[in-house]
């Protein structure tokens, strides 16, 4: 018989999938917190709210799986609730409430409100830009739009996200000013789309507005830029990158595939040759600028013919940063509607071949990096490591500059500069070369 848990009220938040939901997790907490919830994330509490991810089908899976490990958990009495939000539950709500009917309320990505409501708690509105962050104190997400107006033919976002909608300048420098304040000293923008950033509010791109307000916030040292669409990328926003000793050289610009009839089949607006142009472009304005990209292989339709295309691009541009994804067929996406033809074994054929590609291209351009001085931000101490990052990486997805704890001290948080004294693939190894900036 099922034994009521004796742990008083306190609200785990566990999060699933990207960025943009771990921003949506800390917005929920910080309501929470401020109707005087206990809240923690991805700890123990016997009221659960999972925050799942519906993208690709291994972000599915994995969020499936949450889901009935805590309704386990339920059945045991280890925890009284169980409550789903987010894509997954904004994509397939009907289906999981037929299928996994012992959660308590399944909510969607814009039903903050209910979840609150569910949770005992009230929504505020006066409570914009206040979050409660899970990141180390160094560094944030600041999400400046949601949903995303972009055609790709095999992605769901838009199903689960809805339309592309900006937030002003005025209310994310006011977010901005907040993180600062606790001591935040990376802000990383995050959107389905940032090259969209502002049509809707001001009828014109204005990332680089945006960004000319943000780089005034005292407290802010670095801006990263993550999520920009190639086609009708705002090209000034090239020139604040160059000018703004604040705005890391960096962006994230998920690129999908390089064949010409792939492209046009995954309905992205550009070609081959606009594509190789643009990253050009980006090489001539900032020539210091890292490029992350992410590549998908297995595509339907995709021959060989394509993906060698694809796999001599990655050896021509020579990415400082690259991630490599097989096809994941997702129903009502234009491209559910072709044959997902390539065989599975073919598709992590693929992948492992152009990661093993850009693992070479890594080291070969870490090595480089021997001898030469950054200033590098520190995100955490780990066994007998401090993990640092240069201007040129994101956490979690890129490079990490390693620095001996048993021979060094750095400040947590802090900046500090470092010299580069070996590196391998995926990693740099350094000493710091002065005192904690």
């Amino acid at each position: 018989m099922r034994t009521k848990s004796l742990k008083k009220n306190k609200i785990n938040v566990v999060t699933l999938g990207c960025s943009k939901n771990v921003y949506d997790s800390e917005v929920l907490m910080g309501q929470l917190k401020a109707n005087n919830k206990e809240v923690a994330h991805e700890e123990e509490g016997n009221v659960v709210v999972i925050n799942t991810c519906g993208f690709i089908a291994n972000a599915k899976e994995e969020s499936v799986n949450t889901i009935l490990e805590y309704v386990q958990k339920k059945e045991t009495g280890d925890v009284d609730k169980v409550f789903v939000t987010g894509c997954l539950s904004e994509r397939y709500k009907p289906d999981l409430e037929k299928e996994i009917p012992n959660v308590d309320a399944y909510f969607g990505t814009s039903d903050l409100p209910n979840l609150l409501k569910a949770l005992g708690a009230d929504y505020k509105h006066e409570l914009i830009g206040e979050r409660l962050t899970t990141t180390p104190k160094n560094y944030a997400y600041l999400k400046i739009a949601e949903g995303c107006d972009r055609p790709c033919s095999f992605c769901a976002i838009p199903l689960m996200r809805g339309k592309h909608k900006s937030k002003s300048i005025e209310e994310l420098v006011a977010e901005s000013e907040k993180l600062a304040a606790k001591g935040v000293k990376e802000l990383i923008l995050i959107a389905q789309d940032l090259t969209y950033y502002g049509l809707d509010l001001y009828k014109k791109r204005n990332l680089a507005e945006l960004l000319q307000a943000l780089v005034k916030v005292e407290g802010i040292e670095w801006l990263r830029l993550h999520y920009a669409f190639p086609t009708g990328f705002p090209m000034d926003v090239l020139d604040v990158m160059k000018n703004e000793p604040k705005i890391c050289n960096y962006i994230d610009i998920p690129l999908q595939h390089i064949a010409d009839p792939i492209l046009k089949s995954m309905r992205r607006g550009t070609t081959k040759a606009k594509t190789t142009k643009l990253l050009q472009d980006f090489r001539t304005a900032v020539p210091e600028m890292t490029i992350r990209t992410t590549l998908i292989v297995g595509y339907p339709g995709e021959t060989e013919e394509d993906f060698q295309t694809l796999k001599n691009w990655v050896a021509a541009m020579r990415f400082e940063r690259l991630g490599c994804f097989t096809y994941s067929h997702e129903e009502n996406t234009h491209a559910y509607s072709l044959t997902d033809d390539v065989p599975e074994e073919i598709k992590q054929e693929r992948a492992n071949e152009i990661m093993e590609l850009q693992s070479q291209i890594s080291w070969e351009l870490n090595q480089e990096k021997i001898g030469k001085t950054f200033k590098c931000i520190v995100d955490r101490k780990e066994g007998n490591h401090f993990v640092a990052r240069t201007e040129y990486d994101s956490p979690d997805v890129d490079n990490e500059v390693l620095i001996d704890a048993t021979k060094h001290y750095v400040k947590v948080g802090g900046f500090t500069t470092v010299e580069i004294t070996d590196a391998s693939d995926f990693d740099l190894y350094g000493i710091p070369s002065g005192s904690s900036l």
